[in-house]
């Protein structure tokens, strides 16, 4: 037996095993909470947070497929008696998850239609040979796609062009050797990938994912104008000073990359004129979003579920043949939709069960007396490591439901966690697992996992800095005071 199979049986025989002995165990003492009311975990709870540790156990180390792993947080769940089947699986369709998958039909559309390569050939045209301009550009590009597109697809459409790039910089005398500026360009395109990704619902499914939770747990709903306009500037602030500090960290050994820009209108010019295609899928993702902005002004639509305009604009690709049914199965990642799933359902099913509550209660011994911001940023800092090393959906789904009643107790506006909470597990600097674009990126071979990490701990304290930052500033201008009222 190979040392990575053993490995992987040990793993699932230790999920199942805490699983069953949570399920097993006797009964817990119960949650006290501040005001002295008792609360008293059920067997399902239990058997809840046992499913948990067995769902982390298997996403963390994938002994098998995520997707897999999320079937079997809904078969365990009904298998038990934790939850009935009906409400297990009626999580996997959760209009949060519907709407993920209406985000990468949209991604797909403009990645096929060839607006992506044209808006990044422009770019390119516009910024001209400056190497610290180039990356700005391409750091800008890269964070204003995740605006519509999930930041996995952005980072797949750019890695060809940052190759293109690349080579241009390193000329006929290139030996192969990683450069600072190849350095820069890839780890940075991971970067803002993810800080470019925090700033709409469409830039990455932790995004709906978190809001379906607040919404859940505190029966307020989150437009999608709300959701960009207290995280827009987060991310890009955060955009600007990554680029900022990887021109200290990997200043770049030239300061021009001759013919870049000639290169560049090539390239454009092989693209041809617009095509209708390119003008089709523009108009439609336009629509789709007019529509969600409109919500938040419009009483008729206010009703309309956010999943609605990008399923609407989905159909309409496959209808005009934009989108064709190879695309559907063989180009949509379904495991990463199931992951959502099943993310969605553990997420649900601690706080149905009164696991999440219990939890939280028993949390709250740790951090009682502490101030409300060493509350805040030690939700955040969870959240930002656990993203590192799990799908940062499993993060949300595992920390935002305990965080959320938490912060209930502490007096702490709950708004305030989310999109803390949602900001951090959008950019995971440190490991390579902790999201697409940071493997992604990892493939130009410029640079070491080593140095990924290295370079992602001045990232991440920049991270929590920018969280204060808006925290006591910009948060308050628009209405969000940290404490409840």
């Amino acid at each position: 037996m190979s040392g990575n199979n053993a490995k992987r049986i040990f793993f699932i025989i230790l999920g199942i095993a805490l699983f069953l002995g949570f399920y097993s165990a006797p009964q817990f003492g119960p949650a006290v909470d501040p005001s002295g009311q008792s609360f008293a975990l059920s067997q399902e709870g239990k058997a809840a947070i046992g499913l948990f540790f067995l769902a982390a156990i298997w996403w963390v180390f994938e002994v098998t497929p995520i997707g897999v792993t999320s079937l079997m947080i809904g078969v365990v769940q009904a298998l038990f008696l934790i939850r009935p089947a009906k409400e297990a699986f009626r999580d996997f369709m959760d209009p949060t998850v519907l709407f993920i998958l209406g985000s990468l039909l949209i991604g797909l559309a403009f990645t096929k239609s060839g607006i992506t390569k044209r808006i990044a050939y422009k770019m390119l045209d516009i910024v001209g040979e400056d190497t610290r301009k180039i990356l700005l550009g391409v750091f800008i590009i890269t964070a204003l796609l995740t605006h519509i597109m999930a930041h996995t697809a952005v980072a797949a459409t750019m890695f060809p062009i940052l190759l293109t790039i690349l080579a241009l910089y390193n000329g006929d005398n290139s030996d192969g050797k990683p450069s600072k500026f190849g350095k820069a360009l890839f780890i940075g395109m991971a970067y803002t990938a993810g800080a470019g990704s925090i700033c709409t619902l469409l830039g990455g499914a932790r995004n709906p994912a978190a809001v379906g939770f607040y919404t859940e747990f505190t029966g307020i709903e989150v437009s999608f104008v709300d959701f960009s306009l207290h995280l827009a500037p987060f991310g890009w602030a955060t955009v600007f000073l990554i680029w900022a500090l990887l021109m200290v960290i990997y200043k770049p050994e030239k300061s021009t990359i001759p013919g870049l820009r000639e290169k560049a209108k090539s390239e454009y010019a092989k693209l041809g004129p617009i095509k209708k295609n390119e003008i089709f899928v523009s108009v439609v993702v336009a629509f789709a979003l007019a529509m969600l902005v409109l919500q938040a002004v419009i009483p008729a639509l206010k009703t309309m579920d956010r999943s609605v305009p990008l399923l609407l604009a989905g159909v309409l690709f496959f209808l005009s043949n934009i989108l064709t049914v190879e695309d559907l199965e063989k180009k949509i990642p379904w495991n990463i939709v199931l992951l959502f799933s099943g993310a969605m359902s553990i997420g649900f099913c601690l706080w149905q069960t009164g696991a999440a509550q219990w939890i939280a209660i028993k949390w709250l011994g740790m951090l009682a007396g502490a101030h409300w911001l060493v509350f805040v940023l030690a939700v955040c800092f969870l959240v930002m490591l656990m993203t590192n090393f799990i799908m940062n959906v499993a993060a949300i789904a595992i920390t935002l439901p305990v965080a959320l009643v938490m912060a209930q107790y502490l007096g702490v506006n709950p708004e305030l966690i989310l999109y803390g909470a949602t900001a951090m597990a959008g950019m995971p600097f440190l490991l390579l697992i902790g999201a697409a674009p940071n493997a992604m990126a990892y493939e130009s071979k410029q640079f070491t996992t080593g140095e990924f990490f290295v370079s992602g701990i001045p990232a991440s304290a920049v991270l929590m800095g920018v969280l204060v930052l808006m925290t006591f500033t910009y948060w308050p201008i628009v209405g969000l005071s940290p404490l409840l009222k």
